[in-house]
């Protein structure tokens, strides 16, 4: 799932769990190789003294119980043994010793008082010296000077200290770092901070989105046709300045449809007047066909007039949105159709309750039923129920419309058959009707060619939502 699909509350979540995330990890990396090389330090620093300890201490035994007990002290990682020269090489050692080689000198100088110590580590020998020889002198000293080799024979410190009665103590370690075990608190405690911090940031944006979700929703609601409602305006600056300008937004729609309204209403008002004086003056005229013709077109005149008087006053009524079980509308509607003795088929979608407008609804939807009826002999009406709304589908057998001529269908006064008398045509209004209440649901009209013959009109309603 990618961010985009997420709402706005939860691509912010979801960005702050990554960053939390990068910065625990990345935390967690530092403080362990802080943890690390504090454990190693620990570990150098408490072997190093270690020993210091048993040369202090051999230092002090006689020389013939010298070299059993260096062997005694000696372990897998700290090797002793004595002989009667150093271990180290001649010569002045190097210059630059490891840590661990400075730790151990230093140690030294505080456990003696006239110290007298060579220290080298691995770094600062050319050659690693050959295995010693494993015999003892007379004394029980080790003969050979040279150390006796760890695996491979590499070592961290290498030291030699000198008798006062003459001989050697050599010392040898390996000073590697012990495993680090993982830090199960410290990150049981990350991960519950962690938790913590996203329920209160949840709960915070949650707040801050709130609004917004409003917001959404009554867009939503106003696009459908939902009489204009002033939100309270909350939530961050940003917010507050959406919402008011939406609000002034739904303010100016809603006089600039109601000024519409009332203008067309009172051109349609006017305009009777007219034209009954001019049926009026028609009437006497002697020239039957003339009169006819003119009276004719009079009447089509009447007939617009009152259909666009009809128009205006359904849009100043107003409505209010129910909520009906929009199968039985359609299925009551179809009835009333076929006890007419029109041929009208429906098949329904069981019940499906939906907010709308119900006269206005059954209105555009009669439009389409009774023009499949008398342009198609017959009309074949469908509603189902799918994930993006109730679908409503009216088909009929009749010629269909030209490709290039559906548009024009929309338009007010618009009619295909100029030739047919508008007694039984009707004025051009009713599928421009049919569409502005459709689109007043926030639905869509669309009109199809079917093959071979036919036409099909799809109203698409958008799914119910809270008001």
């Amino acid at each position: 799932m990618t961010l985009s699909r997420l709402s706005l509350g939860g691509q912010l979540i979801a960005l702050l769990l990554a960053a939390l995330v990068l910065a625990q990890a990345l935390s967690f990396v530092v403080f362990t190789d802080d943890r690390e090389q504090a454990v190693r330090a620990a570990n150098r620093a408490g072997l190093l003294e270690n020993m210091a300890s048993v040369v202090h201490i051999l230092e002090k035994t006689p020389p013939a119980g010298r070299a059993a007990l260096a062997e005694a002290a000696t372990t897998p990682r700290v090797r002793y043994w004595v002989s009667d020269s150093s271990a180290t090489p001649e010569g002045p050692r190097s210059s630059q010793l490891s840590v661990p080689a400075l730790q151990f000198e230093r140690l030294f100088v505080q456990l003696r008082e006239a110290p007298r110590l060579a220290v080298i580590d691995s770094d600062g020998v050319r050659e690693r010296p050959p295995a010693p020889r494993d015999q003892h002198d007379d004394d029980g000293r080790r003969g050979g000077g040279r150390p006796p080799p760890f695996n491979g024979g590499q070592f961290d410190v290498l030291a030699s200290v000198p008798f006062a009665d003459g001989g050697w103590l050599n010392a040898q370690t390996r000073i590697r770092a012990e495993p680090v075990p993982i830090p199960w608190p410290s990150l049981i405690s990350a991960g519950l901070m962690a938790v913590a911090i996203l329920v209160i940031v949840g709960l915070i944006v949650r707040r801050a989105t709130r609004p917004i979700a409003a917001l959404a929703d009554r867009v939503e609601a106003f696009g459908r046709g939902a009489p204009s409602v002033t939100l309270p305006e909350s939530g961050p600056r940003e917010v507050r300045r959406l919402t008011a300008a939406f609000n002034r937004m739904q303010d100016r729609l809603a006089r600039f449809i109601a000024d519409r309204t009332r203008m067309l209403a009172a051109i349609g008002h006017d305009l009777r007047t007219p034209i009954t004086s001019l049926k009026i003056r028609t009437e006497l005229l002697d020239d039957e066909e003339a009169k006819a013709k003119m009276m004719q077109t009079l009447d089509d005149m009447q007939r617009m007039t009152e259909a666009t008087l009809a128009f205006a006053r359904e849009d100043a009524d107003a409505e209010p949105l129910r909520t009906v079980d929009l199968d039985a509308l359609v299925e009551s509607l179809c009835d009333d159709l076929a006890a007419m003795g029109q041929d009208v088929a429906y098949d329904g979608a069981g019940r499906l309750p939906y907010p709308c407008r119900p006269t206005a609804l059954r209105r555009a939807v009669g439009n389409l039923v009774e023009n499949a009826v008398r342009y198609g002999d017959r009309a074949r009406v469908a509603l189902k129920a799918t994930v993006d709304g109730p679908l409503l589908t009216v088909e009929d057998d009749g010629p269909g419309i030209p490709a290039e001529r559906i548009e024009e269908v929309y338009k007010p006064f618009v009619r295909l058959e100029t030739s047919r008398s508008r007694e039984t045509g009707g004025s051009g209004l009713g599928l421009s009707i049919a569409r502005s209440i459709i689109l007043a649901h926030g639905g869509e009209l669309t009109l199809s060619n079917r093959k071979p013959v036919g036409l099909r009109a799809e109203i698409r309603l958008p799914p119910a939502v809270r008001e």
